[in-house]
């Protein structure tokens, strides 16, 4: 080979090698200024293609995509999407802060086979959905396109958000057909009912109380209690549901008083529910029933951005409605109690006058928090407590928690029975005499185990959504035990009386 050729070839290998390097330099760049770039995410998802690595989706009207300030590196990247209206962006991380790709999280369609869960929803008319939500489709259209967040109708914010179990669930279910959007595989819709474990009856019965359970005008009956009383019609002439009296079926009555007029027309079916302090035992037990957690309403902490012991300077913090009736009366006896000892913040609260965010803050700011009975025994001041690190102390002798069956508790709770907190002195002493040591280990579980009790979309391993239906999964296991049990000498008489 001459000189010249191999001086062309030399300088050939140095122009390849610097371009690659400028390509892979270039493509970083535009990765973390995604959001501002007019280049398509599809081709900086062909560029990055190596597990680790995530793109940004397009910021539709209103949405934000929030990256690191700190130098890029693909695998520790946060990515966040905001729904406008329904809180804070949620970071796609696991308990060590690290980003879950998308092979843990999801590659195109789920494999049926491989679905803890087959569910089959009613393609029920928007006016028990989303039409509650202000959301009107083109004609024909039953749901909204949840491919596109900007499509997505909001849900109310403040106090509503916390019984918004159903809106997120549906959403779910609606996702899983689109292989696009990345979320577990625990739970997928399937158009077979045949084919299905469990029937998802998507009513918003929760926004349909808070919205139009009064009577209006001229009106004799509520928009509420017509569409109960529309639903318990449908669907008893549903052949899924005479198939096994409902007892297949899932419905959500997340807010104590939804439900109110048809829940004992349709007592067979599962329920999703905050607790059973409104419920007959026939109606509403744990052998048949999903309790899950209300939808937090202030801001999550995260990282380091939690205090430790020594920076929170509160000892014990409640703020809220004092005056409850039934057993929501302790509320009034420890106010008296612990409203003047030193480091308590005990007083009235509501969500008028920024009285969220405030909250938010004092529970960041305070060792304990006080999750007191009220007019039922749950209340979202629990779950506002954990995603904000501060201890919960637990005063409600009928409380159910979500996900007791796979979460222990007491690892970052302490339950006090109501009879011992009234005792003069008793929780105060208590609190008091816990060590920093012994705080520190509950609060580093509370870290681990906040994830658990985050309602976001699209939905992600571990959290509120997805731990809902594997719960939905075991009760169905049980149920299923249950009824093999009965069938093992059932079978034999039938033999025996042929």
């Amino acid at each position: 080979m001459s000189e010249k050729s191999m001086l062309s070839s030399r300088f050939l290998f140095y122009i390849i090698t610097i371009s690659v390097f400028l390509l892979i330099v270039s493509s970083l760049f535009l990765l973390e200024f995604s959001n501002t770039s007019t280049i398509s995410t599809k081709v900086l998802k062909l560029i990055l293609v190596n597990n680790t690595s995530v793109y940004l989706k397009p910021s539709a009207k209103n949405e934000q995509a929030e990256v690191s300030s700190q130098p890029y590196v693909a695998s520790q990247i946060e990515h966040k999407v905001r729904l406008e209206g329904q809180g804070e962006g949620f970071s796609f991380t696991d308990d060590g802060g690290n980003f879950i790709s998308q092979k843990q999280q999801r590659t195109g369609a789920c494999d049926p086979d491989q679905v803890s869960l087959k569910v089959f929803m009613y393609d029920l008319p928007p006016d028990f959905h989303f039409g509650l939500l202000g959301w009107k489709g083109y004609a024909g259209e039953t749901w909204p396109n949840v491919k596109n967040p900007a499509r997505i109708p909001t849900y109310p914010g403040g106090l509503n958000l916390q019984h918004s179990i159903e809106y997120w669930l549906t959403l779910d279910l609606l996702s899983s057909e689109i292989p696009d959007i990345h979320r577990p595989c625990t739970a997928i819709r399937v158009n077979n009912s045949s084919l299905a474990e469990i029937i998802f009856v998507p009513f918003f019965s929760s926004l349909s109380y808070n919205r139009h359970s009064k009577i209006h005008g001229k009106s004799k009956i509520s928009v509420n209690s017509i569409l109960q009383s529309k639903l318990v019609r449908y669907l008893t002439g549903q052949d899924e549901w005479k198939r096994m009296g409902g007892k297949n079926h899932i419905i959500v009555a997340h807010h104590p008083n939804s439900m109110l007029d048809a829940r004992k027309k349709l007592g067979s079916a599962m329920f999703v529910l905050a607790d059973f302090g409104r419920y007959p035992a026939g109606i509403a037990n744990l052998e048949k029933d999903i309790i899950a957690p209300y939808k937090h309403v202030v801001r999550t902490i995260r990282g380091d951005a939690s205090a430790p012991f020594s920076k929170r300077p509160i000892l014990a913090y409640f703020q809220g409605a004092v005056y409850r009736k039934d057993g929501g009366a302790i509320r009034q006896e420890l106010y008296y109690l612990l409203k003047d000892e030193k480091g308590v913040h005990f007083a009235f609260g509501s969500v008028q006058g920024n009285g969220i965010h405030k909250a938010g803050q004092g529970m960041a700011s305070s060792k304990f928090c006080l999750n007191i009975a009220g007019d039922t025994p749950s209340s979202n001041r629990l779950f506002d407590a954990i995603v904000n690190h501060c201890v919960p102390v637990i005063i409600s002798d009928e409380i159910e928690l979500p996900f007791e069956d796979v979460l222990d508790y007491s690892e970052f709770c302490l339950f006090v029975r109501a009879a011992d907190a009234v005792k003069k002195g008793f929780l105060i002493n208590l609190l008091r005499g816990i060590k920093e040591d012994k705080w520190t280990k509950m609060w580093e579980r509370l870290k681990e185990v906040a994830r658990h009790f985050e309602f976001q979309y699209p939905s992600q391993p571990g959290d509120a959504v997805d731990m809902i239906w594997q719960a939905v999964s075991r009760k169905i296991s049980s149920g299923r035990i249950k009824l093999h049990r009965e069938n093992r000498y059932r079978r034999s008489r039938l033999f025996k009386g042929n």
